[in-house]
């Protein structure tokens, strides 16, 4: 099945542009021309993915995209933002909106194409591989499919990044990862946004895990990043 991509940009010479190359790369193709009509065709055919200009007649793209973001059924839609708007400021404010990468406008057909290959590579289902070790744990559980996270018996209300972040380590547990490499991973756009970050949304995982006793599963490797726990090691390293 072709993955659907939906196009939101006002200027028709751009979307005439786009909508050659995504189709010519074997993507089914929506387009609309603002906020309101995008919205209108996510309510009955939900994308794959959605390449979102900044500038919309009807609203700003930021807006869009956190409201998008609030949306329990298209929370994980992967999202291109794509605008003239070429400043570090603008870029970050993207990002931590919501965005999973930035497009700087004018941007060359190759250069988008291979941008929405690796964002859609980098989320299709077997990219986190959910097994025994994700939804198994003895004290700490995630469910991919709900989204829910229980620590011991107590709920666990994770934010969208939080919620992949411990995904992700759930996923390899016991390795260590970078922090350069788990905003590749995570974020998607370890190019923008500074290492620091990582820790920021460690330290709220950690503190939205500890009421439930889970909080030390998330490790700290000095000098080299994170790693998660199982359940057998992270005992070990509380009676130690």
């Amino acid at each position: 099945m072709r993955r659907h991509i939906l196009l939101l940009d006002p200027a028709p010479a751009m979307q005439a542009l786009l909508l050659h190359n995504l189709e010519g790369a074997g993507y089914r193709v929506s387009c609309a021309p603002d906020a309101r009509g995008a919205q209108a065709l996510m309510a009955v055919d939900a994308p794959d993915l959605l390449l979102l200009e900044w500038e919309l007649p009807d609203a700003s793209g930021i807006t869009l995209l956190r409201q998008l973001r609030q949306d329990g059924q298209l929370c994980d839609l992967p999202i291109i933002m794509a605008s003239a708007r070429d400043s570090e400021q603008d870029k970050v404010l993207a990002l931590e909106s919501g965005a999973d990468d930035y497009l700087c406008k004018p941007f060359g057909p190759r250069e988008m194409l291979a941008r929405v290959h690796a964002l859609l590579r980098r989320r299709t289902p077997s990219a986190w591989r959910p097994g025994a070790n994700t939804a198994g744990a003895t004290v700490l559980r995630l469910d991919p499919h709900t989204q829910r996270v229980t620590a011991g018996s107590v709920p666990v209300s994770l934010g969208r990044v939080e919620f992949k972040l411990l995904h992700f380590l759930m996923d390899h547990p016991g390795r260590v990862h970078s922090r350069a490499h788990l905003l590749d991973q995570v974020w998607g756009h370890a190019a923008y946004l500074d290492e620091r970050t990582v820790d920021a949304h460690v330290g709220r995982l950690r503190h939205a895990l500890q009421p439930g006793g889970c909080g030390h599963r998330i490790e700290t490797v000095r000098g080299s990043g994170y790693r998660y726990l199982a359940a057998d090691a992270a005992n070990a390293a509380v009676r130690a």
